[in-house]
């Protein structure tokens, strides 16, 4: 029959007993020094970071981060809070400032004119048209072809016999008006016609007297223009 007993600490081996004195003591250590670490006498080592860099390449959502949104929510208040401006105050003028309409000066009757200006518009001072300058002869108007037609000087005026005897019979009252192309000694040929009393036939009897008359040819720049044409008028009338 078997019999089982503990041993006794005595009876252990020595270097199991070192063994075991010796985790007692560093058990004991390390409590102390735990102890020390939570009162904050000891402060802890510092850990090493080994983790790595991580990249994010997932694209960024639409929504604002944190960081943006307490940024805008400032910007915000400080718009918010900005005071705004007063308008300036309206002052309101003591007398109205829009005068009545003043009435409107009348005009003159007449316009007023400087001392040179009545010479300058004195028509008693102007050229007879046509006359050129003094001593030229009277321009009436165009001849036949176009010509210009100067009004008739005599040099001698035709006597009733030399008129009479190309009257038609029973010649009424009137006039004949001719144009006639002057030439030398005082002298007319190649006469037209141009207006008459109507009905009367006078413009006729002085285009066949014309023969006759004693006419100056037209006179310009202090020159005689033979060969000009002149107008000639015969007014007719019964004497009595």
């Amino acid at each position: 029959m078997s019999v089982y007993r503990t041993s006794l600490p005595y009876e252990q081996q020595p270097l199991r007993r070192r063994l075991s004195g010796f985790g007692l003591a560093l058990a004991i250590n390390l409590a102390l020094l735990f102890m020390l670490m939570t009162l904050g006498i000891i402060p802890p080592p510092a850990s090493n970071n080994t983790r790595g860099f991580v990249v994010d390449l997932i694209r960024q959502t639409s929504s604002p981060s944190r960081s943006q949104k307490s940024e805008s929510q400032k910007v915000r208040q400080v718009v918010e809070h900005k005071p705004v401006p007063k308008p300036p105050p309206i002052i309101l003028p003591a007398k109205p400032t829009i005068a009545p309409p003043q009435p409107q000066p009348k005009s003159k009757p007449w316009v007023e004119m400087s001392k040179d200006e009545m010479a300058s518009s004195d028509i008693s001072k102007l050229p007879v048209a046509g006359g050129g300058s003094a001593g030229d002869s009277e321009e009436v108007g165009r001849g036949p072809n176009g010509q210009v037609l100067y009004a008739a000087k005599w040099a001698r005026e035709p006597t009733d016999a030399e008129l009479g005897g190309y009257l038609p019979r029973n010649a009424p009252e009137g006039f004949g008006l001719v144009a006639c192309k002057t030439i030398a000694n005082d002298r007319v040929e190649d006469c037209q016609e141009l207006d008459q009393t109507p009905g009367s036939h006078l413009a006729s009897a002085v285009r066949q007297a014309a023969w006759q008359f004693r006419v100056r040819p037209p006179r310009k720049g202090g020159h005689e223009l033979i060969g000009s044409w002149v107008q000639i008028r015969i007014d007719y009338y019964h004497s009595g």
